[in-house]
């Protein structure tokens, strides 16, 4: 998705070749598995932080085009919105300091933009969701002007039959609205983990991802608040599951039902463990999602620009990625999407830490953890905890239902450490970011308690909360050591 089109407007013909062309480059995918072609180099880390410009109000400045072109920033790109930009790191191979080069190289680029940022009176902050953004805001005016928006917003209404998006939160309060274009996508802001691995251990590393979801999106919720609304601790799942949602007649009280249920969505928590191989997520691509942006890719060098593009347009909260190495190798990736933007520059680090460790202990653990869980308990473990954030219970490994603070302290963190030391992480590394998320279990303290603790006791206004947040998130300590 993050490739520009070269035009907007489609013709059934469009989508009848790209449909043509998905299919080859499907069938020619299953022979690049059969063969073996993957790469195999060691396991490797990347992020995409996605990011808020505002103004001294603290509220959406709509000027990333502005913005960008001051900033002359290759790992600095559009989003969706004006008023949002993408920050994206360099990978790094898994092993040695690699959590002191990510967070140097995420506070280089963010004091880069913050820099230039000034010099248009704005500033730019990491957040879930920004308190104070309106549903007026979210409107075609404030889109970027890029032909891959524009298609994806006349795709989706089109496929709707022009009907309204309609949003349904229950929360501790309950948010019911309808939209009518697919801005509201632009509200959620994630930290984007990226991790390559092998061909051998992508299953497994794929259905780990799925269940360290639960206790990830938990211990990292920063999106309580949308619209003025108190939702869930992680109000950015239900929020970005709807904004793009197809199925134009699903009933307003379905939409978080069929959720929970697993029924298929273009953002979903996905359909099940895979089995064999990654193939089985882009057979499904292929036969169960319609093409959004039938582009023509033929003068592309890409043998896989069309599976890529197909990709792109469906949002699992981990989603399988296929990329290419420095050599032209065409190599997997998984890409989870669990984790907001913020709070702080350190807890997004501790949080990729925390994922990276988690997944890969469970991925070499002896007996394959999905053999423990099934598919359906892991996905209900993942709404629960982004509804409640740490106050959630979830069922575990071993088949009890336990209290995520108890589970953090008992058996997550020596696991996350295992897989840590398994990879040849500095312990310097180790300690400082693990240490950080235990911080944050033991007060309770991630992003979504640090906001509602300081709008209860100042009877803050979401301006004043995003004014405080970034005080605090500018001094570079994790919000568990924020006051209030």
């Amino acid at each position: 998705m993050g490739k520009e089109l070269s035009s907007s407007r489609f013709n059934k013909q469009d989508f009848k070749a790209f449909d043509k062309n998905l299919r080859q480059q499907t069938s020619q995918l299953a022979d690049w598995f059969a063969e073996k072609k993957f790469s195999s180099r060691q396991l490797m880390s990347g992020f995409e932080m996605e990011a808020w410009l505002i103004d001294k109000q603290g509220r959406p400045a709509p000027l990333n085009d502005v913005f960008l072109d001051k900033l002359s920033n290759p790992l600095v790109v559009l989003e969706l919105a004006k008023f949002n930009v993408e920050l994206n790191g360099f990978p790094q191979p898994l092993q040695g300091k690699v959590f002191s080069l990510l967070r140097d190289e995420l506070l280089s680029t963010i004091g880069h933009c913050r820099s230039v940022a000034k010099t248009m009176n704005i500033d730019l902050i990491m957040a879930g969701i920004l308190p104070t953004v309106c549903n007026e805001d979210l409107n075609l005016a404030n889109m970027s002007m890029t032909h891959r928006f524009k298609a994806l917003n006349e795709q989706v209404l089109r496929l709707r039959k022009g009907r309204p998006l309609h949003i349904s939160i229950q929360g501790r309060e309950h948010l019911r609205v309808s939209h009518f274009d697919v801005m509201l996508e632009a509200a959620a802001s994630s930290f984007q983990i990226h991790l390559q691995v092998g061909q051998d251990h992508a299953v497994r590393f794929y259905n780990a991802a799925c269940i360290v979801s639960a206790p990830m999106v938990a211990v990292s919720a920063n999106s309580p608040y949308l619209f003025g609304k108190d939702l869930w601790d992680e109000t950015r799942i239900p929020l970005f599951e709807q904004s793009v949602e197809i199925k134009a007649d699903k009933q307003l009280d379905e939409v978080q039902t069929s959720m929970a249920a697993g029924l298929l969505q273009r953002v979903s928590f996905s359909s099940g463990y895979l089995k064999q191989s990654m193939l089985e997520v882009f057979d499904e691509n292929f036969d169960s999602f319609p093409v959004l942006l039938p582009s023509d890719l033929s003068d592309e060098s890409d043998p896989m620009a069309y599976v890529r593009l197909h990709n792109g347009t469906i949002w699992r909260w981990n989603r399988p990625l296929i990329g290419y190495d420095d050599d032209g190798t065409p190599h997997l990736r998984i890409e989870n999407r669990v984790v907001p933007a913020g709070p702080s520059v350190a807890d997004s680090i501790a949080n990729a830490a925390l994922f990276y460790g988690l997944v890969t202990a469970l991925a070499h653990d002896e007996c394959p953890p999905e053999s423990l869980i099934s598919f359906v308990t892991a996905r209900e473990n993942f709404y629960k905890a982004a509804r409640l954030g740490m106050r959630a219970s979830i069922a575990w490994l071993d088949g009890r239902t336990v209290p995520l603070k108890e589970l953090f302290l008992g058996e997550l963190l020596p696991l996350a450490r295992k897989g840590l030391e398994r990879m040849d992480i500095c312990l310097d590394d180790i300690n400082e970011n693990l240490e950080i998320i235990e911080g944050r279990v033991r007060s309770g303290m991630n992003g979504a308690g640090w906001q509602r603790a300081y709008v209860e006791k100042h009877n803050a206004s979401m301006s004043q909360l995003i004014s405080a947040y970034l005080e605090r998130q500018k001094s570079a300590s994790p919000v568990h050591q924020w006051t209030l």
